[in-house]
């Protein structure tokens, strides 16, 4: 279901958009009426998703270098010339085995991307946000975040760390115009499973009580309300598609 003209006028920077979570945010935002700038590592995966989706602007980058989000925020700015909703997808699991032999380099990593990249795109765009006194921000964490996964400690710290980062920010932009949240899905079938082993994946299931994997149309949808006008009184807060998994 899409909603005709939701986002007709908005320009959104989504991250990780060549695929999964942000790539289906992309469409969905684009089939509404909005235009979006797509913000990916991949170049390959990047080019192919603009011709796909019909993306105005894109942005190979990798966005724990944080002089590389500064520019690409300022070339997205030229592009579109403004920045109403700002999704950040990009994000990946790190290694899947126990605190005590995690690699150092792995962990840093990780902690690079899922919130020091997180941190760097969401300060590169708030300023044009609250210059046009407009803005939603949608920061995509984890179950993980709230409740911890065994064997993967550095992805479930660092979407602790957006959790955190995400209620710090929208009390600091409350009354602004600009709209910060975060989303914390159970796991829903992703190409980011592909990092995982299947005993990992099997173990995330297991503690869903609906019993499946959720669908990423699923949280696409509470993500694009997140991002729109109707999310207007809610701020600093967290959103679940879980199925069932939290309800806190």
């Amino acid at each position: 279901m899409t909603f005709a003209g939701r986002f007709e006028g908005r320009h959104a920077v989504i991250t990780g958009g060549a695929s999964g979570l942000g790539k289906d945010v992309a469409k969905r935002i684009v089939a509404e009426g909005g235009t979006v700038a797509l913000w990916d590592l991949n170049a390959d995966a990047l080019a192919a998703a603009k011709d796909e989706i019909g993306a105005a602007h894109v942005a190979a980058l990798d966005v724990s270098d944080a002089d590389a989000v500064a520019q690409a925020a300022a070339d997205t700015l030229a592009a579109l010339g403004k920045v109403d909703v700002l999704v950040c997808s990009a994000g990946i699991t790190g290694a899947t085995v126990p605190v005590h032999e995690f690699p150092i380099d792995n962990w840093l990593k990780v902690v690079g991307v899922n919130l020091n990249g997180l941190f760097y795109c969401n300060r590169a765009i708030v300023p044009a946000m609250l210059a046009n006194g407009y803005g939603r921000i949608v920061n995509v964490a984890s179950v993980a975040g709230k409740e911890g996964n065994p064997n993967a400690s550095a992805y479930s710290a660092t979407k602790a760390g957006v959790i955190g980062f995400t209620k710090s920010l929208g009390k600091e932009l409350a009354g602004k115009g600009v709209i910060a949240n975060a989303l914390t899905p159970a796991t829903f079938e992703s190409p980011i499973l592909e990092q995982l082993p299947q005993s990992q994946v099997d173990y995330m299931r297991s503690k869903i009580p609906m019993g499946r994997l959720g669908e990423v149309h699923e949280s696409t949808a509470m993500v694009c309300f997140m991002a729109s006008e109707e999310c207007s009184f809610t701020t600093a807060s967290v959103f679940d598609t879980s199925g069932g998994r939290t309800t806190y």
